[in-house]
């Protein structure tokens, strides 16, 4: 049975340096890495988001990978996640921060006790196991970790992508995610209409450190204001 990686077109396109950081890592770990869960999904656009200096080596990797049943794939994009899961029932599905996790041989910088809210993700609103690995890490990392009230489960953030159409790719490939369970979201709202919301949303945290583990949800609670961080900059971003 193979385990791989998917790198995150998005998350790299955002986050190209951190990206990098986390693929070295894996890159060791021995798991084969690629760069999407479609294949030749949107490659040229992707590539021209990337920094020049990293354009080729983001190119040299596969585009994706041929699954067999019982394969175990990693990703860092809950989008990425869902796809394989509705399309490939029969492969299994973990998050990045479960492989972290798992891995004892990981070294956790020390964060000396810095109080940081949690910011849980819609996207993987029923990955537990998911959910469990981002606390057991922030525990690592000598973080204290505080709840919100509308956690795990319950949560209904996800930044400014719940408030805009879904990419066409989500809803064909993963209808129960992005049909099914998803409601009431992905309506159209003005720029203006998106950084109300956000702004209201953010308005409860002050200045507290939010910690997320979602691009989407980063970029949601940066655009309302509030002190926020990528889990993998904590890990990786040393």
């Amino acid at each position: 049975m193979a385990e791989w990686y998917i790198a995150s077109c998005v998350f790299t396109s955002k986050h190209p340096y951190l990206s990098k950081k986390v693929l070295e890592y894996v890159h060791n770990r021995g798991i084969p890495i690629v760069r999407c869960c479609v294949h030749k999904y949107k490659e040229e656009h992707f590539r021209s988001l990337m920094p020049d200096e990293l354009q080729d080596e983001w190119m040299s990797l596969p585009d994706s990978m041929d699954l067999s049943a019982g394969d175990t794939v990693y990703s860092i994009c809950h989008n990425c996640m869902a796809i394989i899961e509705e399309t490939r029932p029969d492969v299994n599905i973990r998050s990045i921060w479960e492989l972290i996790d798992d891995d004892k041989d990981f070294h956790y910088p020390d964060l000396d006790g810095k109080k940081m809210i949690i910011q849980d993700c819609w996207r993987s609103f029923d990955r537990f196991n998911e959910q469990d690995a981002v606390r057991s890490i922030l525990r690592k990392l000598n973080a204290t970790a505080e709840e919100q009230d509308d956690n795990r489960g319950k949560n209904r953030f996800c930044g400014i992508s719940l408030y805009r159409p879904a990419p066409p790719r989500n809803l064909k490939l993963a209808p129960h995610r992005f049909v099914d369970n998803a409601r009431g979201l992905f309506a159209e709202h003005s720029p203006e209409e998106q950084k109300g919301m956000m702004n209201h949303y953010c308005s409860k945290f002050g200045n507290e450190k939010v910690v997320c583990y979602c691009h989407y949800c980063l970029e949601g609670l940066q655009l309302g204001g509030a002190n926020a961080v990528h889990l993998a900059s904590l890990l990786f971003e040393k």
